[in-house]
């Protein structure tokens, strides 16, 4: 019974967030949904794929050739609806996800941000506490990775990058709740319309059309999601 209160508590948590974005916005309160898309893979079909026309179906050849991957790391800006500072790599290590959030933070380097994001290890990593730790001015003693302190495992550093009271903090999903992080949304959309039926001859085009369909999004598409769901009722 307690898993399923501390479940429903975050799952509220997060919602009301939701539903406070435009709020926290108008006072410069960034809200931000961030996940990974990996495995983003660079096809190039045979031959070109036959468009439909009139009394005959689109004809999408079979074989084709792969030329590498990429990940992509994506900020869905909740009371916006655009994507924010995007990166595309090779990889999605600890460090890549780090330099990410450097990289959006540094945006609006003395703003408030929010991070709601999965509980993926590299999400709690060591030097993202420390990092935040510094940035946020915390004067602890961080202690030791595996031994002591918030450093010491998963759950002591989680603590430590979900506190309130700090300029740069992350409210985690419940595990198995990739539904509640609004940028998987936008990734099924980005499936769509650009890598369901893209072709791509190499990892460099892949990145490319990526980021150009980032910002033919943001221009064009882009609104906030109408979130009506309010997490589980309380129990009376």
């Amino acid at each position: 019974m307690e898993d399923e209160t501390q479940f429903n508590e975050e799952v509220r948590t997060i919602c009301k967030l939701y539903h406070q974005a435009q709020e926290l916005h108008e006072q410069g309160i960034h809200l931000i949904s961030v996940d990974e898309k990996t495995g983003i893979q660079a096809i190039e079909r045979d031959y070109p794929t036959q468009l439909a026309q009139a009394g005959q179906v689109e004809r999408v050849e079979h074989n084709y050739e792969r030329h590498g991957t990429q990940a992509l790391i994506a900020n869905f800006e909740i009371a916006t609806g655009k994507i924010i500072s995007p990166t595309v790599e090779d990889t999605r290590t600890e460090v890549d996800f780090l330099l990410h959030i450097q990289q959006t933070v540094n945006s609006d380097s003395n703003g408030k941000w929010i991070f709601i994001s999965d509980q993926l290890n590299t999400h709690k990593s060591a030097s993202l506490v420390e990092w935040i730790a510094k940035e946020c001015g915390a004067e602890e003693d961080l202690g030791i990775k595996g031994k002591s302190g918030v450093l010491e495992n998963m759950a002591t550093r989680a603590k430590f990058l979900q506190d309130e009271s700090h300029r740069i903090r992350f409210v985690y999903t419940p595990k198995h709740c990739s539904w509640l992080n609004q940028v998987e949304i936008w990734f099924g959309i980005l499936s769509r319309r650009l890598l369901k039926r893209g072709e791509f001859k190499s990892t460099a085009e892949l990145k490319e059309r990526i980021l150009k369909f980032i910002d033919f999004f943001n221009e064009t598409l882009a609104k906030p999601f109408r979130w009506t769901y309010i997490g589980k009722p309380l129990m009376a």
